[in-house]
């Protein structure tokens, strides 16, 4: 009993108040989330649309999407977490009860555009917020503990919905809302604005991350690489939501078969997700993030054979096992390589990869499948979790001497608010270092003339690493 207690102490305890109230509203969410898991199934029967018209559907809300991370990340800088997240739930709110009403294509497809426009727009704020609030030390455990009511809610909800679902289909769109609004009640009583009172300040600094904040991001060629590996990954895994459903149907499984399936992806997160931390700890990312691409594809890969409910639901068991692996060494890595003066717009070029993945997955998916047949689209996704894999051992080591520079420039400008560790504006030193190649091996201490000079080069010289272990102490 102490032994489970102190684990129970070791995974949850320490996290401020912020982060539980981030964690509800989550858990709230995803317990009514049942649209995007069945809106193939309801577009292909209730409304009669073909693959093709409902991957295109779907690609909407992708696009739609893409437009919400870019603007949710730049609002989350300039406007704040609070007032863009409330603003994004309440938004999606309407337009969840607005797509259910909806019949012809082109007013499913423009509802679908506009949900995932609001609805993606609260990704880079809630990202932000909770690097705003948790240190860097506890992040692992606050990301999976975050991902582990993700998965809660999802395995209830996928249950739900496909019973909703056999009732009434305007019934998912209204609890789905419902929720929703729950969520956003919940940020509106409990939770105070978290950005930095040095981004929040008017200034020159503010302005100049204003200004470059975002060409900051496309010009950050080790961050962008990390962005694409995370766009192949998100385009094999979001065929369970478009590609999967369809192919069940097809073979003559029910609905509630598809629901009962996919909630083993959200029962086995919720089993073992809290157990991964101690599992990866200490082992270099991006081995980690390798063997999770690897798994994925030969967990998507072998749905290529599946035509029955229990190979389906074998299929999804090995490829959850991939995502428990790559979640949690993902999103802790995407909060160490994202600056704080631009904190948000990073976590939307981040979740933008996620978008554009549900825009190009349902559709290239649907064409693949027809022009090709099923076979082939789940090959693919096996061949592409293996570019993967590759490509993150390739360039693990580059991100990894990136988060070591950017822990050592934080503990600098820390220590001299308002400056970074080279007298300029945080927003255009972050520009400055991401457009200069790989910095060589620091060169011997040259000659000094002054005395103070002369006094301050007989003391040891302090590495970026050693900064870096002086800043997660002090965090």
């Amino acid at each position: 009993m102490r032994t489970v207690r102190g684990w129970f102490r070791d995974t949850t305890g320490g996290l401020p108040a912020t982060f539980w109230y981030l964690w509800t509203g989550t858990l709230i969410n995803r317990l009514g989330s049942f649209i995007l898991v069945f809106l193939a199934i309801y577009l292909t029967t209730a409304r009669g649309f073909s693959a093709v018209q409902a991957g295109l559907v779907i690609g909407m809300w992708g696009a739609g999407g893409a437009v919400g991370t870019m603007l949710g990340g730049v609002l989350a800088d300039r406007w704040g977490r609070r007032p863009t997240l409330l603003t994004a739930h309440v938004g999606a709110a309407a337009m969840m009860l607005a797509l259910g009403f909806a019949e012809r294509l082109w007013l499913v497809a423009t509802g679908a555009l506009l949900l995932g426009a609001f609805a993606e727009a609260a990704r880079p704020a809630f990202s932000a917020m909770m690097i705003d609030v948790v240190p860097e030390r506890d992040r692992l455990r606050a990301f999976t503990l975050n991902y582990w009511a993700i998965n809660l809610g999802f395995a209830c909800a996928a249950v739900l919905a496909g019973l909703a679902a056999e009732l009434d289909y305007l019934l998912l769109f209204v609890v789905d809302a419902t929720t929703t609004l729950l969520t956003a009640a919940i940020i509106f009583l409990k939770i105070r604005e978290t950005r930095p009172a040095r981004a929040a300040r008017s200034g020159k600094a503010t302005d100049t991350a204003d200004r470059g904040g975002l060409r900051a991001v496309f010009t950050d060629r080790v961050f962008l690489g990390f962005v694409v590996l995370n766009l192949l990954t998100a385009l094999v895994f979001l065929q369970h939501i478009s590609m999967l459903p369809i192919a069940m149907g097809e073979d003559r499984l029910p609905a509630s078969t598809y629901g009962s399936v996919i909630a083993l992806n959200g029962v086995m997160i919720v089993v073992g997700q809290l157990f991964i931390p101690r599992l990866i700890r200490g082992r270099s990312r991006s081995h980690v993030l390798a063997l999770a691409a690897v798994i994925f594809g030969v967990g998507f890969g072998l749905t290529a054979v599946a035509d029955n409910a229990w190979l389906y639901a074998l299929t999804v068991v090995i490829w959850t096992l991939g995502e428990m692996l790559n979640s949690p060494s993902n999103s802790t890595l995407i909060a160490e390589l994202s600056p704080a003066a631009v904190r948000g717009r990073y976590q939307g070029v981040m979740s933008l990869s996620w978008s554009v993945a549900g825009f190009l997955a349902p559709i290239a998916g649907g064409f693949l499948r027809d022009g090709a047949g099923d076979s082939a689209l789940w090959l693919a996704c096996g061949a592409i979790g293996v570019v993967v894999a590759v490509g993150q051992l390739m360039s693990g080591p580059a991100r990894e001497r990136r988060v070591t520079e950017l822990r050592a420039e934080a503990l600098a400008t820390a220590l001299n608010p308002g400056r970074d560790s080279a007298g300029l504006d945080p927003a255009a030193h972050i520009q400055q270092k991401i457009a200069q190649p790989e910095p060589a091996r620091p060169a011997q201490t040259a000659a000094v003339t002054s005395p103070a000079a002369a006094g301050a080069a007989t003391a040891p010289t302090r590495t970026p690493a050693e900064l870096a272990g002086d800043l997660s102490r002090v965090g």
